[in-house]
């Protein structure tokens, strides 16, 4: 059998579960996943190696209207995953209409690649709200092959694996066939960390975070790892830290668990709070946080 290899690339709207889906295909814990919506902010690759396969899939921020700079890049991750797909998995769920977000559809819709829709969440409706939202993506996007799923429950998603592997294209690897993913170790410390942060906080604060790693150092047994914690403004600062610094010391210790699980070696983590105004709408910060506008 001749060996396939391909970009699997997944999109949708925020909050559709696109980061469960991702990493329940992929087999690794790759993608944070959690209630609040724009969890993703880049685009994350995840690569499932077998003997006569290689599938990298990339996981993309939620496609909204940007309204600053850092939606705009996240916006720009979500359409470079249309330009280089092998196959594309547009996600959405049984609660959204397939008139959000048009213009990016329109999109879809013009693509030459295979387009699977996986109506995600079918456990929160029943077999008639199904069909009908199976017919509304038909009529949207007639070409595509429309999929019910439930991420959370795992229905369906070996199906959706198989038919993904039988429309892969044949090519040898692209990456080491013992690579798992294209980001280094520093990107995922700071995934679990604002993970933390989006889990513990409320309305405007997780959304105003970026982090920041400044130093990690890997011995055999153990990691040492310093990051920064920025956020936009004074009155921000004082919340991530807590009074008497409780807020912050439960984000680091339940941050120090997720990356020992994470990397299987003990983890000695200091974290540090500072203030970088208006970070998300500055180019110069943008790029120092590694997202790189075009």
């Amino acid at each position: 059998m001749a060996h396939k290899a391909g970009f699997v690339n997944i999109v949708g709207n925020p909050n559709v579960g696109k980061s469960t889906l991702m990493n329940l295909l992929v087999g690794e814990r790759i993608s944070i996943a959690t209630f609040k919506a724009q969890t993703t902010r880049h685009r994350i690759m995840g690569i499932l190696n077998t003997p006569d396969m290689q599938i990298c899939f990339s996981d993309t921020p939620g496609v909204l209207k940007p309204n600053y700079k850092l939606q705009e890049q996240m916006l720009q991750f979500s359409e470079s995953a249309l330009q280089d797909a092998d196959v594309l998995l547009y996600v959405t769920d049984m609660v959204e209409t397939p008139d959000k977000n048009a213009d990016f559809l329109e999109k879809v819709k013009k693509l030459q690649v295979p387009v699977l829709v996986l109506v995600n969440k079918i456990d929160l409706g029943d077999q008639t709200t199904l069909t009908n939202k199976v017919e509304e993506w038909h009529a949207v996007l007639p070409a595509a092959e429309i999929l019910p799923i439930s991420a959370l429950h795992r229905f369906n998603v070996d199906n959706v694996l198989k038919r993904i592997c039988e429309l892969l294209p044949e090519s040898p690897a692209y990456f080491d066939k013992d690579a798992w993913t294209d980001k280094p170790a520093r990107f995922f410390v700071t995934e679990i960390i604002r993970e933390k942060i989006l889990l513990y906080y409320d309305k405007e604060i997780p959304y105003s975070v970026e982090v920041v790693v400044e130093q990690f150092k890997e011995k055999e047994r153990s990691i040492h790892i310093n990051a920064v914690i920025y956020v936009e403004r004074d009155s921000q600062k004082g919340i991530i830290i807590g009074h008497q610094g409780v807020a912050l010391k439960r984000v680091s210790s339940e941050a120090r668990k997720s990356l020992e699980q994470f990397f299987g070696k003990n983890i000695f983590l200091e974290t540090f709070v500072k203030v970088a105004k208006n970070w998300r709408s500055s180019d110069a910060a943008m790029k120092a946080y590694g997202y790189k506008l075009e």
